[in-house]
């Protein structure tokens, strides 16, 4: 499969800058986490290459193509604002979605049929989708977005009011997607899952990717803090920082100072009940990064 590369996009509303300079790239076989606060321009980017907006300047490329209907017709999308048929029975509608994007008609039908039974909606094939509730709507609109097996994913908040059992057997799907090829990229406000599912993330603020990166690496990019239950005080060696300090703790900024030595000067000054390298979560690093 080919990667989805995001190349310089610049995007005005009016007086507004919705994007500046944005760039990135989601290679094959990777799930990607979008995140930003509202407004930082991940729908507008998703939405520019989908071809649904246009960009001022810049270019979306899938490989070394620029994107084109030829390829939209490959992609799968899943917008923030769903956007199916609410009088119509499901799996008709997922047969024409497929069908709209180059399938034949039983092909689409057993295709809408496998999803819909493996997103546990098999035994509602014939009901309207608006007598689903929102979170079996969603995975209504899931199935719309994987109906025809694209080779990318384009996902606007996916997890979006799903049940924590829904949440699974999406990520799930998703992940497989992602094991067979596909380029994954999904925004979302649910940080956790983020952290958990994904390989890379960039995170946005004002139209700008702000940094990107692994988990992991993103994680233990800023200070090395540890943090020591004991309850000694004075203790610490030269080099290091105290960044909290309250009774029987402290955490430490220990710099380029070795753990092992920061170890041994809390043994020699009394008991250490706990020793412990503090990595921020997704969520504080978005706080700080955002902020910053």
């Amino acid at each position: 499969m080919p990667a989805l590369h995001i190349d310089h996009l610049t995007k005005t509303f009016g007086e507004t800058k919705a994007l500046t300079d944005m760039t990135f790239s989601v290679h094959p076989g990777e799930l990607y986490g979008f995140v930003g606060s509202n407004g930082a321009g991940k729908s507008t980017t998703m939405r520019i290459a989908l071809g649904v907006l246009s960009a001022d300047s810049g270019e979306v490329r899938f490989g070394e193509e620029s994107m084109s209907d030829d390829i939209r017709r490959r992609i799968g999308y899943m917008p923030e604002e769903r956007g199916l048929y609410g009088k119509e029975k499901i799996a008709n509608q997922l047969t024409f979605f497929g069908q709209l994007h180059g399938m034949g008609k039983a092909d689409a039908a057993d295709s809408a049929v496998a999803l819909l039974t493996r997103l546990g909606l098999g035994e509602r094939l014939d009901d309207r989708l608006d007598d689903l509730s929102l979170g079996n709507q969603q995975r209504v609109q899931l199935a719309a977005s994987l109906i025809h097996d694209p080779e990318l994913l384009i996902l606007d908040e996916p997890f979006s009011g799903l049940d924590p059992v829904a949440v699974e057997v999406m990520s799930q799907m998703l992940v497989e997607r992602a094991e067979a090829g596909v380029p994954v990229i999904f925004s979302s406000h649910q940080l956790d899952l983020v952290q958990r599912l994904c390989d890379r993330i960039g995170i946005v603020a004002h139209g700008s990717m702000v940094t990107e990166g692994t988990v992991e690496a993103l994680r233990t990019s800023g200070p090395v803090l540890f943090e020591v239950h004991t309850p000694a005080r004075g203790w610490y060696p030269a080099g290091t920082a105290v960044v909290e300090e309250e009774e029987n703790r402290v955490v430490l900024d220990v710099g380029d100072v070795d753990d092992q030595t920061v170890l041994h000067a809390a043994l020699a000054a009394g008991p250490v009940h706990s020793f412990t390298r503090r990595v921020p979560d997704l969520t504080e690093l978005f706080r700080e990064v955002v902020q910053a």
